[in-house]
């Protein structure tokens, strides 16, 4: 299966945004840091998180943007359901396990690592709000 234009495009750009929205997290880092360091300290374990957070996210986006491309050329429609919803469950899975990992491992930050998880959501809602507004 050869991946469409779209699909490399779409995740081009929630790899950029993910990208700034980590980066946003280790600049509120530093500056809680700054301002009271023993409660957040600015570590490593802070940009560990960050970078799984943003593979995950990532991930995530890239696996979804593919499955839809794969149900988009299925014509059973019960079919089509079945392979996104396995689909949904083990990239719903796979976050799971970051969270838990993130938790679990002392070498991450659990907040820098869980805060990307959040980014692609929030691209794809203001890109859309931003869309209509252009009517588009």
């Amino acid at each position: 299966m050869k991946l469409q234009d779209a699909v490399k495009k779409e995740t081009g750009i929630i790899a950029a945004g993910t990208a700034v929205g980590v980066l946003v997290v280790y600049v509120v880092f530093y500056v809680l840091h700054m301002v009271v360091p023993s409660w957040a300290p600015f570590d490593i374990k802070v940009i560990l998180g960050g970078i799984g957070g943003y593979i995950v996210a990532v991930g995530n986006f890239f696996w979804m943007a593919v499955s839809v491309q794969k149900v988009a050329s299925i014509e059973d429609e019960e079919r089509a359901r079945r392979t996104m919803s396995v689909s949904y469950r083990y990239r719903t899975m796979l976050q799971f396990l970051w969270v838990i990992l993130a938790i679990v491992l002392p070498v991450f930050n659990l907040a820098s690592g869980i805060a990307p998880l959040f980014v692609p959501s929030i691209i794809i809602k203001l890109r859309g709000i931003l869309s209509a507004g252009k009517g588009g």
